[in-house]
This record gives structure tokens, C-alpha cells and sequence, in this order.
């Protein structure tokens, strides 16, 4: 068959057969946590007894307030104006066995049930939920792995400059001295420049300084987003993280993508390294996290892109692009390793700030994951600060985030509270197979 003779996707599937790379990985987690565009829920959204919280249908919900009568549905209606807790509406309106109530229509009211990881008495308040598909599944997007995978390559470009021919004036020296000369001018200050800062400095130089050419021919006005080199790697959603169980080496059944509202302990500490409590964070995260994504590359895409200074590509294949983000998560556990072994006991603020199971964590010198992605990894994991001096670091929290004055960069850190109330679990570490 000739090219002329073959139809649009014969065409399509036969370039995606002699030019695609792809490969389908398995992402593992012990813990994580993806946030959504809602920061937090508003009381009336979720509801908690002593064990667990409940996140209802609120569709469902206002249909079962309805059933029992129009008042029923205007004082829930109330309830949602002024942002109040639900549960007492509940138990006036279905009584004690409010939690397992459906709609009119059979639809359970209540289908999300999360065991409550914190002392009875204590409330969860300001819960920060997991984001969702358009089913309501927890789930990790493309785009929050593909954003680490940006970082990890814009860290490996910088650490290996001179391999990759990286113009002088996008050196580490140089972005270091242009960063402390805007920091000290107070030109930084603004949270929109803040935002699109790594921009200006080094990101569109690594990532959109190019020119496309095809078949020996430039593409002529091409934009910046055309010319991304990461227009040629595509990352898919992950499936959703449905819960189920696994068998161990040992015959032993293991819970896994176990959805959980836990504590999390915002800490750092005092001049003499004892631990400092800051704040507790209460937040959906995913144990044991399990999932399938894909990774492809379009090679024959990738092969058109020409740097305008002449910067060599960073990658060529999946293989490659995954032992940069190893590369990248090796860096940031060596700190954390160097951070967790420095922290000391202490009791703050009524909190017994005991991190030694943080530290077991952390105990391998070599980092056994692959990457570190979303909420939880810090400044460290989303920037290339670690390829910055300690003071430049510190002097860009100082006037970005909470100023902390002769202390390193970051200062603090955020840990999870186990079922047992036992400060354990660190979020955002993956691994990939």
C-alpha cells in the first residue's frame, strides 16, 4: 500500500510504530498526596465521627433532605451559606443512622468513607482533599509527574552545564548572581513575579530557546510553546487509585491506594536542633499508593528541535529521561537525610515531637526511589535550590515565604501521623517500575 493509498490513521498508527517510545510504569508510593484546585473543604462537605470522616454526595444529599420535606432542604440549604457543620442536621433529619442514607433515586449518600487517623477527641478541621477525576476516583495527573520530570531535567541541565554546552549566562554562577542581585533590589517581593520567576531566569533558555526544523526546512513563526522540548514526551493520568489488597513474600494480605485523613505535623527547629512544632495540617492522602501511567516519546519530534545557542538535548530516550529524575530525587534525599539526622526531641507546644521513625525512613544512604511528587516535597522538590548556595537559599525564603532569619533553607518540613499517633510517614516519594 502506498502512502497516498493509506487512510489518515493507517498513516497516524504506522508513525506512531516507527518514531513512539513508550513505555507503561508502575508508580508506587508509601504515601501521597495530590491537591486539588479546592485548598480545603468547607465544613459542610465532610462530616466525622470518632473513626472516621465522611465526604457525602452533596447532589444526593440535598435529594434526601428534600424527600423528608421542603424545610429539611432549606435548612440545609442554610447550613451551606454559613458554612456550618452538617452533623447535628443530620441526626435531627435521619437520626443516629444518618450515614448510611440514600436518595430517593438509591444513590448512596455517603459513598466516600475515610478512617480517621487522629485521637478521638480530636477534630479534623480545614481538611485538605485529594484531587479527583470527573468520577469522583482519586487519581495522580500527567501533569503533576510531567511538572517533576520539568524540574528534575531543568536540575540535571544546570548541575552538568558544561556536558550539555548550556550558555555561560544560564550557568549556576550566573543565575545565582542575578537571582541575590534581584533579591537585594527588593524586585522579587511581588507573588505574581514570584510565580514566573525560574522563567525569566533559566526555564524558557532550557526548555523554548529553540528552532523546529523538518525534513531540512525551519518552521517559521513558531511560538514558544511549539518549541517546548516537552512537547515531545506525552504522560498520561494515572488509572484510579482504587483500593485492594496484595499478597506479600510472606503470604500476608496488604491494603493498598488505603485512602486516609491523617495529620500532618508542619515542624522545624530551634537554634540548638531540638524539634519546634509550627502547625498540624489535616489531609487526605493515599497509603500504600499503587498505579499505572504511560511515558511516550516522539523521537522523530524531539530530533527537530535545534537550540539557538547550541545546548545538546538532555535526553534521547525514556530510559534516559527517567535516570535524570533519579538523579534529581538522589539530591534531594541526600538532604533530607543530612536535615532528619540533625533533628533532636523535643516536647513543644504540648506536641512530643518524636521523629525517629522519620529517621529509619531516611536511614538508607542510597535514595531507593525515583522521583518526589506533589504536596509535601517543599521548595527543594519543585525548585532547583539545591544547586544554590545555603545563603542564597535562605535569603529566598526569607523574603518569599516565612522569614527565619541565620537558619538554612528550608527550615521546616512536613511529617504524617500514623493511626498509632506515631509520627512516621513522609509524602510525595514514588517509585517506578
Amino acid at each position: 500500500m502506498t502512502t497516498s493509498q493509506m487512510t489518515v490513521r493507517e498513516h497516524y498508527n504506522k508513525y506512531k510504530q516507527d518514531n513512539y517510545e513508550s513505555k507503561t510504569i508502575q508508580l508506587t508510593s508509601p504515601m501521597l498526596h495530590i491537591g486539588s484546585e479546592v485548598s480545603k473543604l468547607n465544613r459542610f462537605e465532610y462530616v466525622q465521627s470518632y473513626s472516621k470522616v465522611y465526604i457525602p454526595n452533596r447532589e444526593a444529599l440535598a435529594r434526601a433532605f428534600y424527600d423528608k420535606g421542603t424545610h429539611f432542604l432549606q435548612d440545609y440549604i442554610t447550613a451551606i451559606e454559613n458554612d456550618e457543620n452538617i452533623q447535628k442536621l443530620l441526626e435531627n433529619t435521619f437520626g443516629e443512622d444518618w450515614k448510611n442514607i440514600e436518595s430517593p433515586e438509591g444513590v448512596p449518600v455517603f459513598p466516600d468513607v475515610r478512617p480517621k487517623w487522629t485521637q478521638d477527641s480530636q477534630p479534623v478541621t480545614d481538611l485538605r482533599p485529594m484531587i479527583c477525576n470527573g468520577r469522583g476516583q482519586l487519581y495522580i495527573p500527567g501533569s503533576a509527574i510531567k511538572g517533576a520530570i520539568r524540574t528534575a531535567i531543568a536540575y540535571h541541565l544546570l548541575k552538568h552545564g558544561d556536558r550539555y554546552r548550556v550558555p555561560a549566562s544560564y550557568q549556576v554562577s550566573e543565575i545565582e548572581r542575578k537571582l541575590r542581585e534581584k533579591l537585594n533590589k527588593g524586585e522579587i517581593k511581588d507573588k505574581y513575579k514570584q510565580k514566573f520567576l525560574d522563567d525569566d531566569l533559566f526555564m524558557d533558555e532550557l526548555f523554548s530557546n529553540y528552532k523546529l526544523q523538518y525534513q531540512n526546512h525551519l518552521v517559521k513563526k513558531a511560538t514558544s510553546q511549539n518549541t517546548d522540548i516537552l512537547r515531545a514526551v506525552k504522560v498520561s493520568d494515572s488509572q484510579p487509585l482504587i483500593p485492594g489488597t496484595i499478597t506479600n513474600k510472606k503470604g500476608k494480605k496488604l491494603p493498598y491506594n488505603l485512602a486516609v485523613v491523617a495529620e500532618a505535623i508542619v515542624s522545624s527547629h530551634y537554634e540548638d536542633w531540638r524539634a519546634k512544632y509550627r502547625a498540624s495540617i489535616y489531609t487526605e492522602l493515599v497509603r500504600n499508593a499503587r498505579a499505572e501511567f504511560t511515558v511516550t516519546l516522539d523521537r522523530e519530534m524531539l530530533s527537530w528541535f535545534r537550540h539557538n545557542k547550541g545546548m545538546k538535548l538532555p535526553f534521547q530516550t525514556i530510559d534516559e529521561l527517567l535516570n535524570i529524575c533519579q538523579e534529581f530525587a538522589r539530591e534531594q534525599w541526600d538532604g533530607e537525610f543530612d536535615y532528619w539526622s540533625a533533628i533532636l526531641y523535643n516536647k513543644d507546644s504540648g506536641k512530643s515531637l518524636n521523629f525517629d521513625l522519620v529517621r529509619e525512613f531516611y536511614q538508607s544512604e542510597k535514595c531507593p526511589y525515583n522521583l518526589r511528587i506533589g504536596w509535601g516535597s517543599g521548595m527543594t522538590g519543585i525548585t532547583i535550590d539545591w544547586l544554590l548556595q545555603d545563603e542564597t537559599r535562605s535569603q529566598l525564603r526569607d523574603t518569599c515565604g516565612i522569614a527565619a532569619p541565620k537558619f538554612e533553607a528550608p527550615k521546616s518540613r512536613r511529617t504524617i501521623v500514623d493511626a498509632r499517633e506515631e509520627i512516621r510517614y513522609v509524602p510525595g516519594w514514588v517509585k517506578f517500575r
